[in-house]
Order: structure tokens, then sequence, then C-alpha cells
């Protein structure tokens, strides 16, 4: 345990896991069996050295019984997304640009994975500064504009819909919003919180 990692919970403590109650073990396990080796495999923290539970997953303790069936949406999301991964993770970095710093660690990790899916480092900085870049592919452009225009304007005007229900058609656009609902509670919690990111994402 650092003084380093304790500041890692923002407003709220790290919890112990020696001190989880019987519901937040069983959200403690799951995040264990299921986000860790995905956060692993992809190289971004969601633990400390000493075992407790780091960004989004630390705040999830607060009420197990609700995130555990947040964490089951997650993974029916991602599970049956008709968006490919890439469009998918254009979404996410949009939302955390428009929360930006107040929610850091959501744009530390999903940086991170936008590498790892072939997105330059200046694609990714350019995102997650609120741009849309040209250099995008048209579907990602037009996820990147779907996804600002309905977060900073709260609308999304008919050309730019039927451009992208011709893209992704009906279910593309609910799964774009679905995404967009997810990361939008992931960031809200963030920000509630005050919930830092461990280091700068590594996007070299």
């Amino acid at each position: 345990m650092t003084v380093e990692d304790d500041a890692l919970g923002g407003r709220l403590p790290l919890v112990d896991p020696s001190t989880l109650t019987h519901a937040q073990q069983e959200l403690f396990d799951s995040v264990m069996a299921n986000q860790l080796p995905w956060a692993n495999d992809a190289g971004f923290r969601i633990r400390t050295d000493d075992g407790r539970l780091i960004g989004p997953f630390n705040t999830f303790l607060r009420h197990p019984e609700i995130a555990l069936r947040f964490l089951g949406f997650a993974a029916a999301e991602s599970g049956h997304t008709s968006l490919s991964d890439r469009v998918r993770e254009v979404v996410i970095v949009a939302v955390g640009a428009v929360w930006g710093k107040n929610a850091q660690y959501e744009l530390y990790a999903h940086k991170i994975l936008a590498c790892r899916l072939g997105l330059s480092p200046d694609l990714i900085e350019a995102l997650g500064n609120g741009e849309v870049p040209d250099r995008l592919s048209d579907d990602e452009k037009l996820a990147a504009r779907v996804a600002r225009q309905l977060l900073v304007e709260h609308r999304l005007d008919d050309d730019l819909y039927h451009a992208a229900e011709e893209e992704f058609g009906q279910q593309g656009l609910y799964d774009i919003g679905a995404v967009m609902g997810q990361y939008q509670t992931v960031c809200t919690l963030l920000t509630m919180f005050q919930v830092p990111a461990p280091e700068p994402a590594d996007i070299r």
C-alpha cells in the first residue's frame, strides 16, 4: 500500500479486499475473472499491487448489487454489438472527450485499447480532444459525429441520422446509443468521485 495508490480512489478510499461483504465479494470475483484479464492483456491497470480495485471498479463496490447488473449489461453490449471493434472504440473515446479531465481514467484505458486496434496515436489524441479527424474511415467518422452531436448538442439532425442509419442500420444506431450510455455512466461515476487515472495512457 502506498500514498500514491491511496490517491487513486479520489474521493473514495480504496476498498481492502479482506473487508468485503458477501455482495462486494461477488462483484470483486466477477471483476477478477472477467475484467482483470482484459485489462492485463490490453496494458492498463484496474487494481493496485496489493489487490485493491481502482478506476470505476472501486466505485462499483459502493453498490455491488447494481454494479453486477451493470457489468452484465456491459458484457451483453460488447458481446452482441453489430459495431466493429474500432468503431465502438471511437465512440467510447468520443464519450470520454466530452467529459475530459473529469473522467480521465476512461480516456486512460480506452486510448490504450484504441491503439491496440490500430488507431494511430495522433488520431486517438485528436479524438480525445473532441475532434473528428478526417483520416478516420468513413464509418468511424460517422460514429464519432453521431456521438459528439448527441453528447454536446443533445440532438441528432436528420441528415446525420439518415447517413448513420444507411451505414449502421437501426440496430447499429441502437448499439451506438447503448455503448454511449454505458460509458456515460462510467464517466459520471469517475467525475462524481474525482477518480484519477494511475498514469498517462501509453499509446506510442
